[in-house]
């Protein structure tokens, strides 16, 4: 049996050692920036020693769907097809004029257009397994996975028993620390060779760098990645997006309502906003991010709806699909009229009554999905070989280089 296995273009070695890539949902760069000059992260910042430790772009729009399956493939959206949480498909799309409020979430693996790096290694004989914090990744993750593949969100009992505690509430920094902890299990009872760890964002919507409850979270993840090091795992740390404050100085929400403005311009009922962040952990971030999906109704002039949306405060980017698509390699046939981006301090949301921002009492709005969020950590425990490393130096990096890094790259 070959030692390769082949993706997208891409060969990808079979594990020579317990490899483990995780993903830290919302990591932003500066929570790095700061925590390491702090000592939040020893274990961690010392790879920027004894392994690497740099910044990689991620996919746009950076939501946690698109860029989770883009880490998982090693390809863009616009090869594995899953572009946001939702999105309006085209049958829906024909009878907007009917009033119709259909949207599709998107956590069916029949909506991949790839397999998976994961479900390609257990068919080639590696003991593979993917954990996640939210179970609405768990489908999509292990799409084809003959191996191990939970959440902490849904953990069944034997994996409570395996990991000594119960499954975790939703809304708690101890859903992230769950699936690291069940991680350690696993390389402890020898279970699984390659394991990718998807957590969740809760505390990074919540707390922002130097917050101690941001501190306090990282400092246990970093003590969990040194376990996994201490049992001569390569660990590649990586995120499917960053995380930036999208409130005014006295709090307040800073959002744009576009369906509202624009219906508002020009007659009820003119466009449907789809806000593509949206999932069922929604009370964090009430369902806004940086980046949203147009459709026009009734054959609507596409150029006045642009350009009203351009000339909104806080917006930055207005693409029509096609352009949308080809720009920030994302799949034509399930794009949008047109998309919308806020920037670093602006979230775009669709109609004002369809967003419960009651879950943010107490808390400044921090969100994600435009550019402002795309630069994310890219980690190995290990030393890359020179050709990675000039790679790493001379070309582009993206989150979903991380497995060909982790296990191409790394030096014996």
């Amino acid at each position: 049996m070959s030692d390769l296995i082949e993706l997208n273009g891409r060969r990808y070695r079979k594990p020579q050692r317990p490899t483990v890539v995780i993903c830290i949902d919302g990591c932003d760069p500066e929570y790095l920036e700061l925590g390491i000059p702090d000592g939040v992260f020893p274990t961690i910042g010392s790879f920027r020693r004894t392994g690497f430790l740099d910044a990689a772009d991620a996919a746009v729009p950076t939501f946690t769907n698109p860029n989770n399956v883009s880490i998982v493939t090693g390809a863009p959206p616009s090869v594995h097809g899953i572009a946001g949480n939702y999105y309006l498909d085209r049958e829906t799309r024909r009878y907007l004029d009917r009033e119709t409020r259909r949207a599709i979430m998107m956590t069916d693996e029949r909506l991949m257009r790839s397999e998976t790096i994961l479900a390609l290694m257990a068919g080639a004989g590696v003991k593979t397994a993917a954990i996640t914090a939210k179970d609405k990744l768990r489908k999509l993750l292990g799409r084809n996975l003959a191996g191990i593949c939970f959440s902490s969100e849904c953990a069944p009992r034997e994996v409570e028993a395996m990991v000594g505690r119960a499954k975790p509430d939703m809304y708690s920094a101890d859903l992230s620390l769950f699936v690291l902890d069940a991680g350690i299990a696993l390389l402890e009872r020898r279970d699984a060779d390659l394991l990718y760890l998807s957590l969740s964002d809760y505390v990074q919507h919540a707390h922002a760098p130097g917050d101690p409850e941001a501190d306090a979270f990282h400092r246990a993840v970093d003590d969990k990645v040194a376990r996994l090091v201490a049992f001569g795992a390569v660990v590649g740390l990586v995120a499917d997006h960053g995380m930036n404050d999208k409130a005014l100085p006295d709090g307040t929400p800073n959002v744009v309502f576009l369906e509202d403005a624009l219906n508002e311009c020009f007659g009820a009922g003119a466009v449907r906003v789809i806000c593509p962040i949206t999932d069922p952990f929604v009370r964090h971030h009430g369902a806004l991010g940086s980046f949203v999906r147009v459709y026009a109704r009734g054959g609507a002039d596409l150029a006045p709806l642009m350009a009203a949306s351009a000339a909104l405060p806080g917006v930055t980017l207005v693409l029509d699909g096609p352009e949308a698509a080809s720009r920030f390699e994302m799949p034509a046939d399930r794009e949008a009229d047109f998309v919308v981006l806020g920037d670093h301090n602006t979230a775009i949301g669709a109609a004002r009554a369809e967003h419960d921002l009651s879950g943010l009492t107490g808390h400044r709005l921090r969100s994600h999905g435009g550019l402002g969020e795309q630069r994310v950590p890219f980690i190995l425990s290990r030393p890359l070989t020179p050709e990675y490393l000039h790679r790493a130096e001379t070309v582009r990096l993206r989150n979903f280089d991380i497995f060909d890094f982790a296990l191409n790259g790394v030096a014996d």
